[in-house]
């Protein structure tokens, strides 16, 4: 991997698109670590160190996460909005990736500060080029304030 290594957190419930994500990282090698969670509950425990999720050797702190909309027990937007507003971890970059193109979801998602708002294509090779761009982007190019 280029850089230093980085932890992706990713929140998706359909286990077809985090395998298309996963895979498509570890191809270009973008991560050394992709964990991943199915609901909003989760993701909220992960990040807040709860339960399962209390042991950071296990479970690093991740340097960004890719979050998922419409998600079964707390809504993505929900787990956006609690991300921000904790601080502890309101720098920590959220990507939205959801096949939600809805104005409402966009502009709520700016309101609780995403930083970045993408639309899954549904095809197989779009979806696999927007993966290589924004591991690309987000892990490459982007400067973080930990590095």
């Amino acid at each position: 991997m280029i850089g230093d290594p980085l932890t992706i957190l990713l929140v998706e419930d359909n286990n077809a698109h985090a395998e298309l994500v996963k895979r498509s990282f570890e191809q270009h090698r973008v991560a050394n670590q992709v964990q991943h969670v199915v609901d909003g509950q989760q993701a909220l425990d992960y990040l807040f160190r709860n339960g399962d999720y209390a042991d950071i050797n296990k479970y690093p702190d991740p340097h960004i996460v890719l979050l998922d909309l419409r998600l079964p027990k707390v809504d993505g937007l929900e787990v956006l909005k609690q991300i921000k507003s904790a601080d502890q971890l309101h720098n920590l970059p959220v990507i939205i990736l959801t096949t939600s193109s809805a104005e409402q979801d966009i502009a709520k998602a700016y309101d609780y500060n995403a930083n970045s708002y993408v639309v899954k294509p549904m095809d197989y090779d779009k979806f696999t080029s927007l993966m290589d761009d924004l591991g690309f982007y987000w892990m490459l190019w982007n400067e973080y304030p930990w590095k």
